[in-house]
């Protein structure tokens, strides 16, 4: 994991979520996943897409599952170790995009998670394979009652959120918030500065401050916060 990921990694989604919204991004929080597993952590990692498409019958027979080149199965075998396999299931939560035997490969692939806004199969099994799962839940159906296989590595639009690959996903137990990979560094230097000034804050809540002119900070609180960093910022 490089420097950026693990600064992002360090202060998680909602201060990565305040330091997009600073930058007039407002539409970067995958609606409706959640940890499949309550102890995954925070994990960060570009995305691999994955798109589904709306079922076609002829697309979706059984046989597909099988055949050369069908997206769902190429990504299992192409997304890189340290990637998030990021998918795009159409909000569909009542038809699982992989189950157990697919998790257990990527996690032996070296995948870090997988972000889907549609269900997983085999819940128990997915989480049993140790891999990090965000999604809309678990379903027992298989993707193909209700959706088509789509294409690798192109844009697509998870949880209402646009995905292009390389983006860096940010996940915990708030959620998953899309960084654009042009800013991502930057992003991840602000956010653990804003951290840092927020560890003070609560300090000084937990001494009995009021919020008005803390937070947000008004200039003698900002310059306090400046000289505290300044003298080395070992104390709150």
């Amino acid at each position: 994991m490089n420097e950026t990921h693990e600064q992002l990694r360090a202060v998680g989604t909602a201060t990565v979520s305040m330091q997009l919204l600073k930058r007039g991004i407002r539409h970067h929080a995958i609606a409706g996943v959640k940890p499949l597993s309550p102890d995954q952590g925070c994990v960060v990692g570009a995305a691999y897409t994955l798109r589904f498409l709306p079922l076609r019958e002829d697309l979706s027979d059984p046989s597909v599952l099988g055949a050369p080149g069908y997206g769902p199965r190429v990504a299992i075998e192409e997304c890189p170790p340290g990637a998030i396999l990021a998918v795009e299931a159409r909000g569909i939560a009542t038809t699982g995009t992989l189950g157990d035997i697919l998790a257990a490969r990527l996690a032996k692939r070296g995948v870090a998670a997988v972000v889907a806004d549609g269900a997983v199969r085999d819940g128990k099994g997915v989480a049993a394979t140790g891999l990090p799962v965000w999604s809309l839940g678990a379903a027992a159906p298989a993707s193909i009652t209700e959706l088509s296989g789509g294409a690798v590595q192109g844009p697509i639009a998870c949880g209402n959120v646009t995905i292009f690959p390389g983006d860096i996903l940010v996940c915990d137990g708030d959620g998953v918030v899309v960084v654009p990979q042009a800013i991502a560094a930057e992003v991840a230097a602000d956010a653990v500065e804003q951290d840092r000034f927020e560890r003070w804050v609560q300090a000084r809540v937990l001494e009995g401050r009021a919020t008005i002119g803390l937070y947000p900070p008004n200039p003698d609180t900002k310059a306090e916060y400046e000289a505290w960093k300044a003298s080395g910022g070992k104390t709150p």
